[in-house]
């Protein structure tokens, strides 16, 4: 009789050790983010190099801010935010989304005005004159925050009356990138982060810090989230990855 089921009862265990080693997998080593489209240059190479170490593995989705935020408010299954301004990591704080204790701010950024590689400098003041009859390609001026600081730092000078009507909206601020890259706007107004990443894009301005609020990334786990997960955060803000961000424009926080 042992003889019988034995065969039976090894494939058994076999089928449990198998299943028990797919769900292991699935909860403890893939960390899910969910990081501005600011980010992703940057953040790629950085999880590459933690994977490499840990064995973990992170999957990552780019987007504008507000809209991750929103869907983050929704239920959707991240286990980490980045966002590009406090002001939407503050809305999910609220409604609780948020662990607020693991809430840290990572990175800063700068606003820069580009055109097509080899375009020349130019004075901001002369950007309506510049610019002619062409477009602006902006993130969502009044959701996203690569929009949202563009035009504070337009109003601040002055020209967002002259340039409104002339201005692209974007889901977020690599695809406003991605306009001026291919041609189909004259001019865009992204990071300095966003503009070393698209050789086909050059920078003809930079604003002024003091003209728009100051640009920073919170990152915060969700509440729940693994202990590989928080590990994750934690090498985010280690030596290796601000080598990292650092050399792709990102300005540290320690």
């Amino acid at each position: 009789m042992a003889g019988f089921w034995a065969p039976g009862v090894r494939l058994f265990h076999l089928i449990l050790l198998v299943l028990f080693s797919i769900c292991g997998t699935a909860r403890a080593d893939e960390v899910t983010v969910f990081a501005a489209a600011s980010l992703k240059t940057a953040l790629d190479e950085v999880a590459a190099g933690w994977e490499a170490a840990t064995g973990h593995h992170v999957r990552a989705a780019y987007a504008g801010s507000s809209g991750l935020a929103r869907q983050i408010a929704q239920g959707a299954p991240a286990d980490l935010f980045i966002s590009a301004n406090t002001a939407w990591m503050d809305w999910l704080e609220v409604e609780g989304a948020i662990d607020p204790g693991s809430r840290r701010a990572l990175l800063g950024n700068r606003l820069v005005l580009v055109g097509p590689a080899g375009a020349p400098p130019l004075d901001l003041a002369a950007l309506p004159t510049k610019l002619g009859s062409g477009r602006l390609a902006m993130a969502l001026v009044d959701a996203v925050p690569a929009g949202i600081y563009g035009r504070a730092a337009l109003e601040h000078l002055g020209l967002w009356p002259d340039l409104r009507a002339q201005v692209v909206e974007t889901d977020n601020v690599r695809a406003a990138l991605a306009l001026v890259a291919i041609g189909a706007a004259q001019m865009g107004i992204v990071y300095g982060t966003d503009a070393r990443a698209e050789p086909r894009v050059a920078v003809r301005a930079a604003f002024d810090p003091q003209s728009h609020p100051p640009i920073l990334y919170p990152a915060a786990l969700m509440p729940g989230a693994s202990a590989v997960a928080a590990a994750f955060l934690t090498y985010l803000s280690e030596p290796e990855a601000g080598a990292v961000f650092t050399r792709h424009g990102f300005a540290v926080i320690p």
